[in-house]
């Protein structure tokens, strides 16, 4: 079988890749070996194979002459870059998102902070609440009208989850990421553009913050 033949079968291997990618389970620098994912899985090579190739597309993994692809490897050049783009990219996204949300999706966006809310009070795993971070996101980068600014917030924001993948292990992280995400949705829901976009880029600024002392404590 190929991922021609099934197309929903290579991007639930996708999916499923990308959350271990996301999550630390895979951590970075790690080998993305073919062979060894298809059995794990229990699928065969193709889609694995095409998963990978998506990975190194997103920019979270790259491919190693002679050696085969891995998790890319995070540097403070990188981390510096990638929370400086999406502070302004973020911003924006809210901004546009705010004005052109329908009454649907702005409860749409209500109900994954509630639900975010519930999990993290039923102490949810470190993964679940990155999956659900994705998806709060992924609302105002699609909902913000703009085709360029959703291609560039979709890598940054997959080489963010990456670069803070450890954070998510502290309740207290989590506690707080919910929080700035409910101040968003509120701005959101009151049609204030210039509030819900500042709040973007607070929790951007936020996050770095909370990447930074995560990465303090697991040195």
């Amino acid at each position: 079988m190929t991922t021609t033949d099934d197309p929903l079968l290579a991007e639930q291997v996708y999916q499923r890749l990308q959350e271990r990618v996301l999550s630390g389970r895979i951590a970075p620098g790690s080998p993305l070996s073919v062979p060894r994912l298809a059995t794990e899985l229990g699928v065969s090579r193709s889609p694995v194979r095409e998963a990978v190739q998506q990975l190194i597309a997103m920019g979270l993994a790259v491919h190693v002459p002679y050696a085969g692809a891995r998790v890319r490897a995070l540097d403070e050049g990188l981390v510096d870059d990638v929370f400086e783009l999406r502070e302004s990219l973020d911003r924006l996204a809210a901004r546009r998102a705010t004005t052109r949300m329908s009454a649907s999706a702005v409860d749409e966006l209500d109900s994954l902070v509630g639900e975010s809310r519930q999990r993290g009070q039923a102490g949810m795993d470190a993964a679940g609440m990155a999956a659900l971070d994705v998806r709060f996101h992924a609302m105002l980068r699609d909902h913000a009208g703009s085709e360029p600014l959703a291609m560039a917030l979709m890598r940054l924001e997959a080489l963010g989850h990456l670069i803070s993948a450890d954070m998510w292990g502290a309740p207290e992280n989590s506690v707080s990421a919910i929080a700035e995400h409910e101040q968003i949705a509120a701005a959101v829901r009151r049609g204030d553009a210039d509030a819900a976009g500042e709040l973007a880029a607070a929790h951007v600024r936020s996050l770095a913050v909370r990447r930074r002392r995560s990465a303090q404590i697991n040195m």
